[in-house]
């Protein structure tokens, strides 16, 4: 399986990209820095530069020839502007989703977060409002498409080592996950068609993955 993946640099997608690889699927990360390009080729991906908040959807549909399935893992990052959530964390989610349609690319898997179906709370940080809004937007527009699209949103992210072990449900309570244990959702995810359609959310709990996974169809 070809899975091309944005914000390739990210630690979720290096996480992902490496497990996809030593499984013998072709990860293809997609980053804005060509500096980080070593770091995709030791976690055993191909790197692509592309910068998805410049970038029209010719030029990125063009990175998604041959592609099996997208996953939306970028995002603007601890110290970005409320402007930049919006650009990235929505407007890149978008193009994304533009450039798959237009590539014959029906698989897509969106990382969001938990907590954007409530508005903002009064007083919220201005940045972390951006982001839920933007997060939530995203989701919102993939929702309007005719595309195989699965939603996740993992809970307070962790750098644990993977338990293997999940609850992945539509309201999952709030909870924190490993990087590394979103990383193995993702390509379970991948592997099942059936929960396309759906939005999870994810936090560490009881059950293997691969049967939280085949638990949470649409």
């Amino acid at each position: 399986m070809r899975v091309v993946i944005a914000g390739g640099h990210g630690k979720i997608a290096l996480l992902l990209q490496r497990h996809l690889a030593e499984r013998g699927d072709t990860p293809v990360g997609l980053i804005r820095n060509p500096e980080q390009a070593a770091t995709l080729r030791a976690a055993g991906a191909t790197p692509v530069v592309c910068d998805l908040e410049h970038a029209d959807v010719t030029e990125v549909a063009a990175h998604l020839d041959r592609a099996d399935a997208v996953i939306f893992a970028a995002g603007a990052g601890p110290g970005s502007s409320a402007a930049r959530k919006d650009s990235v964390d929505r407007g890149a989610a978008a193009l994304l989703a533009d450039a798959a349609t237009r590539a014959g690319v029906h698989r897509y898997l969106l990382v969001s977060s938990m907590g954007v179906d409530d508005p903002p709370a009064a007083g919220t940080d201005d940045v972390w409002a951006a982001y839920l809004r933007a997060k939530r937007a995203a989701e919102d527009d993939l929702r309007g498409r005719d595309l195989a699209w699965t939603v996740l949103r993992p809970g307070q992210l962790t750098d644990n080592e993977p338990t293997g072990r999940v609850t992945l449900t539509r309201h999952a309570g709030r909870g924190a996950i490993s990087r590394a244990d979103v990383a193995l959702v993702l390509a379970a995810l991948l592997d099942t068609p059936g929960t396309a359609g759906a939005t999870l959310e994810l936090v560490d709990g009881p059950t293997p993955i691969a049967d939280a996974v085949q638990a949470a169809h649409a």
